[in-house]
């Protein structure tokens, strides 16, 4: 199974981070949403706002399929 397979098969069961997909071994997630985007697949994207291990605020994009 290739990446943009991986990615999209985790679209199809929920939403996805690039933290989602490091576990999965996709490392560049942004590149593989926007190669299955130019095939046609309707993927929306949210930015949401957390904390890193330092207490840090971070934005980080959360994927979805409309």
């Amino acid at each position: 199974m290739n990446q943009e397979q991986i990615v999209l098969t985790a679209l199809k069961k929920g939403s996805i981070t690039q933290k989602d997909m490091i576990r999965a071994g996709v490392f560049r997630l942004a590149a593989r949403v926007k190669d299955l985007r130019d095939k046609g697949h309707p993927i929306q994207t949210h930015i949401e706002t957390g904390f890193n291990q330092y207490g840090h605020s971070v934005r980080f994009a959360r994927y979805y399929l409309k």
